[in-house]
């Protein structure tokens, strides 16, 4: 899309204020937060079967409801914490996805003990560095890759849900381990700069 002054970004960009926040500052930078990696993959769970933007406009009742995506605080949520978080009409109520959260949270708590931390075990998976693709449209971009496929099946391994290919695809894309927006957006040169930079560490 076109935005003011003849700003273009990446098709899937709607006029929302906030979408374009994301898409502006957030979307495709590199990440090595903890706490953000949690986030990030929780969310990006919590769309399936939804639009993004839904997830958007959830997010700080996301952040209130599962202390901050705090991993060790959330893997002690008990059954009383679920029946609580199910009666929350600020996140998406799915039983499933709820329970999903606590456990990938426990999850990471393993991921942290035998890997240093989240951002060293999801990372080894785009090879320790990001990737600038060259896509003209949004479109072009795959659903998921061998690198997200290992994403999943190791991050399975551990009891997480919600994490299958597609979503873990769309993980790197939002974490920057992929630079995937379109060349032609505003901010495909300066996340690509970011990603090269990175690389030299």
């Amino acid at each position: 899309m076109a935005g003011g002054a003849g700003v273009h970004r990446c098709g899937w960009v709607s006029d929302d204020p906030l979408y374009i926040r994301y898409h502006d500052e957030e979307w495709g930078v590199p990440s090595h937060d903890d706490r953000h990696l949690f986030e990030m993959l929780i969310l990006e769970g919590a769309q399936a079967g939804l639009a993004w933007i839904t997830i958007l406009r959830k997010r700080e009742n996301y952040r209130a409801a599962f202390a901050n995506f705090d991993a060790a605080k959330v893997a002690r949520f008990t059954e009383a914490d679920q029946q609580r978080l199910l009666a929350d009409p600020g996140i998406v109520r799915n039983r499933a996805k709820v329970a999903s959260t606590i456990l990938n949270a426990r999850a990471v708590l393993k991921i942290r003990e035998e890997h240093g931390s989240l951002d060293a075990f999801v990372w080894r998976f785009a090879g320790g560095k990001p990737r600038t693709n060259r896509w003209k449209s949004y479109r072009d971009a795959p659903a998921k890759t061998p690198e997200s496929d290992a994403m999943s099946k190791a991050l399975l391994a551990y009891g997480c849900k919600f994490v299958g290919s597609t979503i873990c695809y769309a993980f790197m894309q939002a974490t920057g381990m992929v630079n995937d927006h379109e060349t032609g957006c505003c901010r495909f040169h300066d996340v690509a700069r970011i990603g090269k930079n990175e690389g030299k560490k």
